[in-house]
């Protein structure tokens, strides 16, 4: 079986990032409906993207496309911005639930999605997950916390200059897990 082709990581980060960025942009130009009229459409264009340089389509993205467009949808349709503003907390605690619930049945479903990147052993898959699913949890009350105390402006800013780096700095403090459950240690 052929192995699955890969994205540049530079364009895996426009892909993930650029939709959001493209958010904030318009948001502070046309507001929160134009902000999430644009924001589907970028993630719609990340995935196709995704899709022709691979021919696959990762888990994680796609779940969060699916919603992106069901809440970006209703926010648009009942020109209400719960919506988008709930899509955060949603797809966060998804992400835990679906985490944790993979744990619980004895499946590294982190590992799936990481396989490629990180090989570890059961030990630092089940620690890395139990890790992953607490941000998650700790992000989607953050959300929750920031959307219904600030502004929308602020909360936009938030998502882009508050989320984005907490998480790559979550990402970064994984390291020592990931070297000392690693399964390709040097001797």
């Amino acid at each position: 079986m052929p192995a699955k082709a890969k994205l540049n990581p530079w364009l895996k980060i426009a892909l993930d990032i650029g939709p959001l960025i493209l958010f904030f942009v318009v948001n502070t130009r046309a507001g929160i409906y134009a902000a999430t009229g644009a924001f589907m459409v970028a993630v719609l264009i990340a995935l196709a993207v995704s899709w022709v340089q691979t021919r696959h389509l990762a888990v994680m993205p796609l779940v969060t496309a699916v919603v992106v467009l069901v809440f970006g949808g209703l926010t648009l349709i009942l020109q209400d911005e719960t919506f988008i503003k709930l899509k955060p907390t949603i797809i966060y605690a998804l992400f835990a639930v679906v985490l944790l619930g993979g744990l619980a049945f004895n499946k590294m479903l982190l590992g799936m999605v990481f396989d490629a990147v990180f090989n570890l052993t059961d030990e630092g898959w089940r620690k890395l997950t139990i890790r992953w699913a607490a941000f998650f949890i700790f992000l989607a009350v953050v959300n929750e916390i920031v959307w219904r105390t600030q502004s929308t402006d602020f909360w936009v800013s938030f998502k882009l200059f508050g989320v984005m780096p907490l998480t790559f700095a979550f990402g970064a403090l994984q390291y020592p897990l990931l070297m000392k459950y690693s399964t390709h240690k040097k001797s």
